[in-house]
């Protein structure tokens, strides 16, 4: 009998803390992000949104545009205390960060909003093509820097342009459906 209580005690807690829609939108994002080149990250970022509880994919591609956001304005934001310390820096890095701050502008004043716009009106296609070319603005940045060193910001860029990839696949994911 103890035995039986005790197996109660632990089937219906697991229950009250996992219910049937949790397990749900688990597999939402586990389906969704296993269509993208980045799988953990892509469910790295959506598990720890809040508002994936009940978002739909689309609802899952602006909670990633939205992070996207998050990240290439922190990306700028460290781009401009690399260009106020400019006294350190050689002039071929200065440049290069300089350039990078005019394609994080590209991204944060052009290419998200215009997703997001996309992806309110439906027109998936579109948001697809702002999400690529802010990897292919992040990508640029990068290649800006001379070859000789890593640059300062390598792995924001690389976030950002990971992201954007991701964000990418997931609009797919939406044309293809």
């Amino acid at each position: 009998m103890n035995i039986f209580l005790l197996i109660l005690f632990f089937i219906f807690p697991l229950r009250a803390i996992c219910p049937a829609p949790i397990i749900q939108l688990s597999n939402l994002i586990d389906q969704t992000c296993k269509q993208t080149p980045f799988y953990e990250l892509c469910t790295s970022i959506l598990l720890s949104n809040p508002k994936s509880a009940d978002a739909d994919i689309a609802g899952l591609a602006r909670i990633m545009v939205t992070s996207l956001d998050s990240k290439a304005s922190d990306t700028l934001d460290q781009i401009n205390d690399l260009l106020e310390d400019a006294l350190t820096l050689d002039p071929a890095t200065q440049q290069a960060l300089a350039s990078c701050a005019e394609r994080y502008n590209v991204i944060l004043t052009g290419d998200i909003p215009q997703t997001i716009a996309a992806l309110d009106r439906g027109n998936y296609k579109f948001a697809q093509k702002g999400t690529n070319d802010a990897a292919l603005e992040a990508s640029a940045c990068e290649k800006g820097f001379p070859r000789k060193k890593k640059s300062p910001i390598n792995e924001l860029n690389k976030d950002v342009r990971h992201m954007s990839i991701v964000a990418a696949a997931i609009v797919k994911v939406m044309i293809d459906s």
